[in-house]
């Protein structure tokens, strides 16, 4: 396949797919026929439905890419594209890991151009990490780019959601999201500590209260008066519906009256039995209290300090996807396929700062910098947050390779390091071995922690050569640790690498002795 001088990458399934599109063109008929005949009813969805299939298949049936000694080639339903392999200037594999078992992971080919734009080509398309079809399109691609075009790198770039290649904008739009919506919830804070006011200070309307100021129990007239004071109506409770947890429950009242039914929740409905008599409380024109005999439902009236808490929850929410929009800015200057580190630790700053917040706004929702004990709470923990993001910055700072602190000698006990032989060897059958002993004997991969050589398998370091040491990258794995190095071993003549934190693996890499260590090892990153 890579010595071919045409690709042709076509979707699987293509008999599948027209199938779906006729349905899509009957479910369009139908959808057209029931709405001129009958009108909109169930069978004008069910026509949508399919028409939406159809539509989704015939877009993915009508892709097509293509490439020669001219460029590549791609078409779609709506669009047609041809480019130059002299204007490629890599191409890359685009890896989204699923989200669950039963959904496998994806791979699609990019191209990046020289003037720095990317398109993500709609073939060819793999339902998994391990697809010979996808492999040897991928392989031919490559091949006719290196005899016609000029790759910038031999190397394959693996772009995924932990390198520093993949897009920020997502990100940018959740944080911009949240923002939002804690600047509503704040918006409203004084408002609702003005309803809660007014309701604690409500009374019993009288004979000599305005019309305006009644709480009226007729819908048409919610909407018109205030009703600031206290109005109440008996009824009859006739009907009581009492549905799923999720769900809203009914109050049905005899004879509809003072209204027909009210929505309460499902305890409420469980507590009121058909023919109790209840008094109903009515409030800026609507039902708050509902009293009987056995039960009385009080509709919650959320206090300000409620709302504050939510305002407080969405802003540090918020602080998650902005964290990881820095990283990606700070990381700008690395390789697009180098994995960036965790915004776990910006994440325990949040929560950290959570614990003193909520509390905070839940108390003083309207008073932050009323009080000296509101203010010396603030600054306190103003002061403890900025410790907590300045431990953060520095702990997912971008280490390069080389940089691994104090390493300490070898010992005669035996010490256990966590680490990973990512391919499989006469020594890491089946990726067996999560730990690396060293001292007390041979190096050894073994699949725990220790204490004890049970099940170890001895190292051969005698047939390894370190090659390089460098960054996690894309290809490497979603299971390797954003923090941990790469070392490019050669065994023999077959690449093999280990990954392990930064210090542990400088340690390990000292076992095999300094005649086999390049020079040019530790060499931070440009």
């Amino acid at each position: 396949m890579t010595d071919a001088r045409e690709v042709t990458c076509l979707p699987l399934g293509r008999r599948t797919l027209w199938s779906f599109v006729g349905l899509g063109a009957a479910g369009v008929s139908l959808a057209a026929l029931r709405t001129a005949y009958w009108g909109p009813d169930v069978w004008l969805g069910v026509g949508l439905l399919l028409a939406w299939v159809g539509i989704a298949s015939l877009r993915a049936v009508t892709a097509r890419v293509s490439a020669d000694a001219y460029g590549l080639h791609s078409r779609t339903l709506l669009r047609r594209r041809s480019v130059p392999w002299r204007d490629i200037a890599d191409l890359r594999v685009r890896l989204r890991y699923a989200n669950n078992s039963r959904v496998q992971d994806s791979r699609r080919v990019s191209l990046v151009l020289h003037g720095g734009r990317k398109w993500l080509l709609p073939l060819p398309k793999s339902g998994s990490c391990d697809d010979p079809d996808f492999d040897a399109k991928l392989d031919a691609l490559r091949a006719l780019h290196r005899r016609y075009g000029a790759p910038d790198s031999s190397h394959l770039p693996v772009i995924s959601y932990r390198t520093a290649g993949r897009g920020w904008a997502g990100s940018l739009g959740l944080c911009a999201l949240l923002l939002a919506c804690a600047g509503v919830a704040a918006w409203s804070v004084p408002g609702t500590a003005s309803a809660v006011q007014a309701w604690r200070s409500a009374t019993p309307c009288t004979a000599e209260t305005p019309a305006e100021r009644r709480g009226s129990p007729l819908p048409e007239r919610t909407r018109e008066l205030g009703g600031d004071c206290l109005t109440t109506r008996p009824a009859v409770i006739a009907q009581t519906e009492v549905n799923r947890p999720k769900q809203r429950s009914w109050l049905y009242f005899a004879d509809s009256r003072p209204l027909e039914r009210l929505a309460v929740p499902r305890e409420a409905a469980q507590g009121f039995q058909p023919g109790d008599s209840v008094e109903l409380t009515f409030w800026r024109g609507q039902v708050r209290v509902v009293a009987g005999e056995r039960y009385v439902w009080r509709e919650h009236i959320p206090a300000a300090g409620e709302v504050a808490v939510i305002a407080a929850v969405c802003a540090l929410a918020a602080g998650y996807p902005g964290a990881q929009v820095l990283l990606r800015l700070r990381g700008r200057r690395l390789p697009d396929d180098e994995v960036l580190p965790s915004a776990l630790p910006f994440a325990g700053a949040l929560v950290g700062t959570a614990l003193w917040l909520l509390p905070l706004c839940y108390l003083h929702p309207t008073t932050l910098l009323a009080s000296p004990a509101a203010i010396t709470w603030v600054a306190a923990g103003s002061s403890a947050t900025l410790g907590l993001f300045i431990w953060a910055w520095h702990t997912t700072r971008v280490r390069p390779p080389g940089e691994a602190g104090a390493v300490e000698e070898s010992a005669e006990e035996e010490v256990f390091l966590a680490a990973r032989f990512l391919e499989q060897t006469d020594y890491n059958p089946y990726g067996f071995g999560t730990h690396i002993v060293l001292g007390g004997g041979p190096p050894a991969v073994t699949p725990h922690p220790g204490p004890g050589r049970f099940a170890a398998k001895r190292i051969p370091v005698e047939r390894l050569t370190v090659k390089d040491v460098r960054r996690a990258r894309g290809d490497d794995g979603d299971t390797v640790p954003r923090s941990w190095h790469i070392a490019e071993l050669d065994d023999a003549g077959t690449p093999v690498r280990l990954a392990a934190a930064p210090a542990d693996l400088t340690r390990i890499i000292r076992e095999l002795g300094p005649a086999k260590i390049p020079a040019n090892t530790a060499n931070p990153e440009p």
